[in-house]
């Protein structure tokens, strides 16, 4: 045992010494690897190879023992009071607003802060307020979350049209061209929304930032879909100007979960019309006169109590990525994707097939931390992304596989039909992931699932070399010899048999 990992630490600092000559910038992001060895020393304790970043990022030590201190040391109530406890949980609540808003350097006076339930909240909220009308637009692109899609049921039972800007393949870009069509489209006497992600989820494509005032000069409301894009990289609200962004803190730093944010600019804030009200959103209600009147700003979207007790962790969590600085870490994610990538469409079977597909560009250039592709065998047929994703956990490795909640970029990237699509939903209510995968299968050997493997924050060299390890182990291997999976997946969420 002892001669096998001796062997394995000289095959790692071989391949290292190759990944540095051609990535020099990675050593300027040393201070990641003394974080590794302390704040986030579990990892290599546990033998845990995580990569599933676009997932959920990973928080260090330190960030539990401040929260821990703020609760241990203070008496905390609703803020929705002026008793004491109430008021001192209230100004960690907004001075934890105040920081969201100084971190993506956005001025009180352009925007108001709201705090969610989570990112998909926040689009809701977009959704289910925004004055769509018979003659205004909804656009969005093929590469969006399903949260930003099912706005369009908002815009729709409103009488707005809806329309998708598509992708080239196979790099998943935005087709420009027809996405300038599409925009000229709008009628700026109307109320138009656009909605885009500043980063794919499914495939790590950095859409342009432009794009916010392009828009907006052709009549359009902008919708940021951040929550991939601002993990890794930087979004400065002073120099890029949509008018809603979406936020997902737990994707930045792990820790808390259950607290996103919405920040909306003042001038379109003016335009949103809340559906309801709720406990916390109102100024006055009344029963008996059966009317309301909401509160202002910010408190007009934050319904009944926000979690109050996890906000303060969130200005914890954005101190930790400005000790570190988000351009270390948005270089360190660069080296070793463009790294990855290279090494995963060099892998051949012995009779010189590619055991690759790669969804997405090719190289690190205007990309980031997703890495989306599927497996082949020396035949071209494809292998199951489920069976690898199970094979992956025998061996500490966290990925992740299936639809990853981005229907459109997995339907242009695997090139699925609309007449595929129909055929799906000709299934009627028992379609799920597990009958569609069978069903693209008859239908010409489709895919409708990939594998993921996503870096971040703490990423090292190591993980991704053990993760390449194991993925060129599928050398030759055909869907008999890999196994059956054992396992099913129903609608993105995993069912064990038999557990």
């Amino acid at each position: 045992m002892l001669k096998s990992r001796a062997h394995e630490s000289v095959r790692v600092d071989e391949a290292y010494a190759d990944f540095i000559t051609r990535y020099p910038n990675y050593v300027k992001t040393a201070l990641l690897d003394k974080l590794r060895a302390t704040e986030y020393r579990r990892l290599d304790e546990q033998g845990q190879v995580y990569l599933d970043y676009t997932g959920g990022s990973l928080y260090a030590e330190s960030q539990l023992q401040k929260h821990l201190k703020i609760l241990r040391d203070g008496v905390f109530g609703n803020p929705h009071s002026a008793n004491p406890t109430s008021v001192a949980m209230t100004e960690h609540v907004e001075r934890t607003r105040r920081c969201v808003l100084e971190y993506f350097n956005a001025r009180a006076n352009d925007y108001i802060l709201v705090f969610t339930q989570n990112a998909s909240g926040a689009l809701k909220l977009v959704g289910e307020s925004f004055p769509f009308a018979p003659g205004s637009r909804y656009l969005l692109t093929f590469d969006n979350h399903n949260s930003v899609n099912g706005i369009r049921e908002f815009a729709r039972a409103k009488g707005a049209a809806i329309a998708y800007a598509p992708l080239l393949t196979p790099v998943l870009n935005l087709d420009m061209p027809r996405l300038e069509t599409l925009l000229d489209q709008a009628d700026p006497t109307q109320n138009n929304l656009f909605a885009y992600p500043g980063q794919s989820n499914f495939s790590g494509v950095k859409h342009p930032l432009g794009l916010v005032a392009k828009a907006k000069a052709k009549g359009w409301c902008v919708l940021l879909d951040a929550a991939a894009f601002v993990p890794t990289d930087r979004l400065d609200l002073m120099a890029v100007q949509p008018d809603f962004v979406t936020i997902s803190f737990y994707k930045m730093f792990g820790y808390p979960t259950g607290v996103g944010a919405l920040l909306i600019r003042r001038s379109a804030f003016a335009k949103l019309k809340r559906p309801w009200f709720a406990g916390g959103t109102v100024n006055f209600a009344a029963v008996q006169g059966q009317a309301h009147v909401l509160s202002p700003n910010e408190a007009a979207f934050e319904d009944g109590t926000l979690n109050y007790l996890s906000i303060p962790a969130v200005e914890i969590g954005l101190h930790h990525l400005e000790s570190i600085g988000i351009d270390i870490i948005t270089e360190r994610v660069h080296c070793l994707t463009g790294w990855l990538l290279d090494a995963l469409l060099a892998l051949q079977h012995s009779n010189g097939r590619p055991m690759v597909r790669i969804y997405g560009p090719a190289t690190a250039h205007e990309r980031g931390g997703t890495v989306t592709f599927n497996l082949y065998d020396p035949q071209g047929h494809l292998l199951d992304y489920r069976r690898v994703e199970e094979l992956a956990g025998r061996k500490g490795l966290s990925l992740r596989t299936g639809c990853f909640c981005n229907p459109g970029a997995g339907e242009m990237a695997e090139g699925l039909t609309e007449a595929d699509m129909q055929a799906g939903l000709s299934i009627g209510a028992d379609i799920n992931l597990v009958s569609f995968v069978r069903l693209m299968q008859d239908r010409g050997h489709k895919s409708a699932g990939s594998i993921r493997a996503s870096v971040g924050l703490v990423t090292n060299f190591a993980d991704v070399w053990h993760f390449l390890h194991f993925i060129a182990d599928f050398r030759d291997q055909t869907r008999l010899t890999m196994g059956e999976v054992t396992f099913d997946i129903e609608s993105c969420r995993i069912i064990r048999d038999g557990s």
